[in-house]
């Protein structure tokens, strides 16, 4: 297992990346194939799961305009979820926020990780996780720091990564009225912090948070 640091140097802030399969092809000559992009969204949030997803890509079928989730905007990773989901293998693990809490959100995250991509049809030889640290897999494993804006597979990942939690958040928000979760999606904003002031914590929070502790500790 290695860090893959100093392939190329991340883009420039705003300019996303035109991503193309030629890590993959690199890789798969190296370990064969088939060859799985591996990220998660949701690790900094006060509430809400963490979600990872796993994508094994058609090299022939691969959406335009696939880069880094968070250079898109919301539209456009929704229209690419779609097309990612009709062309691609697709696997999604969730950690919810018992294990979050239980197990802590590094280790929460690693397990929605390996979970994404037990639930892919083609089980992979060779995944690509985005950032410095890997999963436990039945397959050869490499680590891209910043890979979602440098590996298309890893930046199909983050945005069937991201979709899916968001429409996640946004079904809490009907369950949880009133903290803004179909907004802000968890994280801590100033409209959750002032949720927080006024409802109080709900089952939804990760206690092992320390903005949710101090909460708690006022209580």
């Amino acid at each position: 297992m290695a860090i893959i640091d100093s392939l190329r140097p991340p883009p420039r802030r705003n300019m996303p990346r035109i991503l193309d399969f030629s890590i993959e092809r690199d890789m798969m000559q190296l370990h064969g194939g088939p060859l799985a992009g591996i990220d998660e969204a949701g690790r900094g949030p006060w509430a809400g799961p963490v979600v990872a997803a796993a994508v094994i890509l058609d090299p022939a079928k691969i959406p335009n305009g696939v880069t880094d989730s968070k250079a898109l905007n919301a539209d456009k990773r929704v229209l690419l979820y779609a097309k990612i989901m009709k062309t691609a293998e697709v696997g999604i693990g969730i950690a919810d926020v018992a294990r979050i809490d239980r197990d802590n959100i590094l280790q929460a995250t690693l397990w929605a990780m390996s979970e994404a991509v037990s639930r892919l049809a083609e089980q992979p030889q060779i995944a690509l996780v985005d950032g410095n640290r890997l999963p436990k897999l039945p397959c050869a494993t490499q680590a891209l720091v910043k890979g979602d804006a440098r590996c298309i597979s890893i930046a199909a990942a983050s945005i069937i990564a991201k979709v899916t939690r968001d429409r996640m958040m946004m079904a809490l928000a009907k369950t949880h009225p009133g903290y803004g979760f179909e907004r802000h999606k968890g994280y801590g904003t100033a409209e959750h912090q002032a949720a927080l002031d006024r409802l109080g914590v709900c089952d939804q929070h990760r206690r092992s948070f320390r903005p949710i502790q101090l909460k708690l500790a006022m209580l």
